[in-house]
C-alpha cells in the first residue's frame, strides 16, 4: 500500500483470490486497485479489472504514478494516477533470473531522480536498479544469510538519507545499502520480528511490519515496529488478534506526511489507521 500527495490511500483488492502456486492463468476480472480518502475511509476509486493475477506491491511516486508488482504474472507495472499504462518490465507468466525478467517480484520504491529498484524476492533473491528510463543498471543478492544476501525480499524503501531498506523478510532483518548496492548495516533482533515490511517516517523514526511466524496453531506475534535510523527499537504496538488495533497478519504498512500509520492485515482482510498520539 501507499498514501499520493493528495494524502489518499492505495491499496490491492484481491477479490477473494487464495495465495496458491502454480497461480491460475485468468487475471482478476473485479478491479483490484482501490483507492480511499484517508479521513472517512470512503473509497473514492477502483480499477485494474482483467490485468492481474496475483497483485503484490504497489508504490506511488513523486509525480503520483502507480507502481505495481504482480506475483502472478512475473511483471512489474508504471501507471498514471488515473490507471493508464505507462511501463511493462518482464515477460508475462514467464519467471527467470535475467536482466529482463523476474521471478515473483515482490516491490518496488522510487528514488526522487527517478530511478527504482525492485525486490525480487519470492523465487528470486536480488535487488535491481533501474535508470528512470528503464534501463537496468545493476542487481545485487542472492540467496543466503550473510551480507548483501537475502531470503525473501519481502519490501523496500528508500529513506530520506537515500539508504535502500530491505525486509528480508526469511532472515528476519533489515538490511541497509546505499543506491549503489553496497552494504552498509542490517538490524535483526527478537524485537523486531519477522519484517514484513518498512517504511521511513518524519522526525527521524522507521516503521518495520512484524508479520509474526504463522504458526499452524495460534496465537501468533504480529505487529508494528518503530526504530530510530539505526535499527533501535523505540517502542511497539498491536499485538495477534482480529480486534481494533490487533494484527492477524501485518503484511503491508504505509506513513503519511502527517504521521498517520496505515497497516494492511493480509488475513484480517483490512486496512487499520494510526494517528500519532
Amino acid at each position: 500500500m501507499d498514501i499520493d500527495s493528495k494524502g489518499r490511500v492505495w491499496v490491492f483488492h484481491r477479490a477473494g483470490r487464495e495465495w496458491s502456486e502454480p497461480f491460475p492463468a485468468d487475471p482478476i476480472p473485479q478491479a483490484t486497485v482501490w483507492v480511499f480518502d484517508a479521513v472517512t475511509g470512503r473509497r473514492l476509486e477502483s480499477w485494474g479489472a482483467g490485468l492481474f493475477i496475483m497483485p503484490h506491491g504497489i508504490t506511488i511516486d513523486r509525480d503520483d504514478n502507480v507502481w505495481l508488482t504482480d506475483v502472478g504474472r512475473h511483471q512489474v507495472f508504471k501507471f498514471s494516477p488515473d490507471g493508464r499504462p505507462l511501463l511493462t518490465l518482464g515477460e508475462a507468466g514467464v519467471p527467470g533470473n535475467d536482466e529482463r525478467h523476474f521471478n515473483l517480484p515482490t516491490d518496488v520504491v522510487v528514488a526522487d531522480d527517478g530511478s527504482y529498484f525492485v525486490s525480487d524476492g519470492y523465487g528470486n533473491a536480488r535487488v535491481l536498479k533501474f535508470a528512470a528510463d528503464g534501463r537496468l543498471l545493476q542487481t545485487w543478492g542472492v540467496s543466503g544469510t550473510g551480507p548483501g544476501e537475502f531470503d525473501l525480499p519481502h519490501g523496500i524503501a528508500i529513506d530520506p538519507a537515500g539508504r535502500v531498506l530491505v525486509a528480508d523478510r526469511s532472515n528476519a532483518r533489515i538490511q541497509v545499502f546505499d543506491q549503489a548496492g553496497r552494504f552498509l548495516a542490517q538490524w535483526q533482533s527478537e524485537e523486531l520480528g519477522l519484517p514484513y515490511a518498512v517504511d521511513p517516517a518524519p522526525g527521524g523514526r522507521v516503521f518495520v511490519a512484524d508479520g509474526g511466524d504463522q504458526p499452524d496453531t495460534p496465537p501468533d506475534r504480529s505487529g508494528v515496529v518503530i526504530t530510530d535510523v539505526e535499527g533501535h527499537v523505540l517502542s511497539r504496538f498491536g499485538r495477534f488478534g482480529n480486534q481494533d488495533g490487533q494484527f492477524r497478519l501485518a503484511h503491508d504498512l504505509a506513513v503519511a506526511h502527517d504521521g498517520a500509520v496505515y497497516v494492511v492485515d493480509a488475513w484480517g482482510q483490512r486496512v487499520q489507521k494510526f494517528i500519532p498520539q
